[in-house]
């Protein structure tokens, strides 16, 4: 249930309405606005008798949300969120942010050339996998500390802010020493101890969508990582499982627009997972910001036809210099069109 305000109500009747959703066993999360301040009922499993609450003084009107997802949804939240991650914005009226680097790290020479590729070409964070999620235990299962350490060198050698993907509770804390921003995988969307100490971290989080998970499945996710007091979340469409077998997974473009109406938080695009084909990553960039996308994250290696991990989708760097090139000017075609 939400608890909407007078706007001239006073801290004393707020206090009042906080005391009585205490007293019925619930959760009141005050959510201060502009105009009006909002007080979002949480921890109930069914409906909330209102009757009580409606007649507080300063109380406008009352609103019951039956969604599994309410912290992040803009019920709750009108407002845009702008996530900053080391001066790097996310969200409504902010550049999109371009994060590029390879889905792997695999040497340090490799993680420095990567990032000086991604930096020159404009792109604002870098990206890389030190603890890689793979289908087959046989797979490259990626450098992990050792990599965290390549990576936040060639972080501070290009001046980029840098994210990667934490798998484990207990890998959180090495991650979070060496990186400006958390990944939750897809395959670790719904992975709810570990989304609960994400979000006592108050690291900034990238949650990627699970690969069969519906949009409310998605948004109840970050409210996990919310829920514990952390809402520096950017969410990521990175493709579905279908029935298609032409690409790796189909991008759901529409979740953009459907994400920024539903809920405050940012949400970015990874066409190279979703594609899994580097020919479509330029075309499915462009259609994501079209789609209202406030950033991408884009696969790039030195020479992907050397990468250990994902090379028939990682662009090379003078291929992703091109496409910052189309992008910028589709970005500021976009804001005066």
């Amino acid at each position: 249930m939400l608890i909407v305000m007078h706007h001239h109500a006073n801290q004393a009747q707020i206090d009042l309405v906080l005391a009585a959703v205490e007293a019925m066993g619930l959760k009141a999360e005050p959510i201060p606005g502009s105009l009006r301040t909002a007080i979002g009922v949480l921890g109930n499993q069914g409906y909330v008798d209102d009757s009580t609450i409606r007649t507080l003084p300063g109380v406008r009107e009352t609103i019951h949300v039956s969604k599994p997802y309410k912290l992040v949804s803009r019920d709750f939240h009108p407002a845009a969120t702008i996530v900053e991650v080391a001066g790097v914005r996310f969200g409504d009226g902010e550049r999109p942010v371009m994060i590029a680097g390879p889905c792997s790290i695999e040497t340090e020479s490799q993680m420095l050339a990567a990032a000086e590729q991604v930096k020159t070409a404009g792109a604002q964070m870098l990206r890389g996998g030190a603890f890689k999620p793979r289908t087959g235990p046989h797979s490259f299962q990626g450098l992990g500390i050792e990599g965290l350490k390549y990576l936040q060198q060639a972080g501070q050698v290009s001046g980029l802010p840098v994210v990667t993907e934490v798998m484990r509770i207990e890998q959180l804390e090495v991650v979070c020493r060496h990186a400006d921003m958390l990944q939750v995988g897809a395959r670790n969307m719904q992975n709810f101890d570990l989304l609960k100490e994400v979000g006592r971290s108050g690291h900034p989080v990238l949650l990627k969508r699970g690969m069969s998970a519906t949009l409310e499945e998605f948004l109840a996710a970050a409210e996990y990582i919310v829920a514990e007091g952390n809402n520096r979340v950017v969410l990521c469409e990175r493709g579905i499982r279908t029935f298609e077998k032409a690409t790796r997974n189909t991008l759901d473009l529409s979740v953009v627009p459907l994400i920024c109406e539903m809920s405050h938080l940012p949400i970015i695009v990874d066409p190279s997972h979703a594609t899994g084909k580097r020919a479509l990553v330029p075309v499915m960039s462009k259609a994501a910001l079209v789609a209202g996308a406030h950033g991408l994250m884009v696969e790039v290696h030195p020479d992907p036809a050397k990468a250990l991990c994902d090379g028939a989708q990682s662009l090379d760097g003078g291929s992703f210099a091109g496409l910052m090139t189309e992008l910028n000017g589709l970005i500021d075609y976009l804001k005066t069109g």
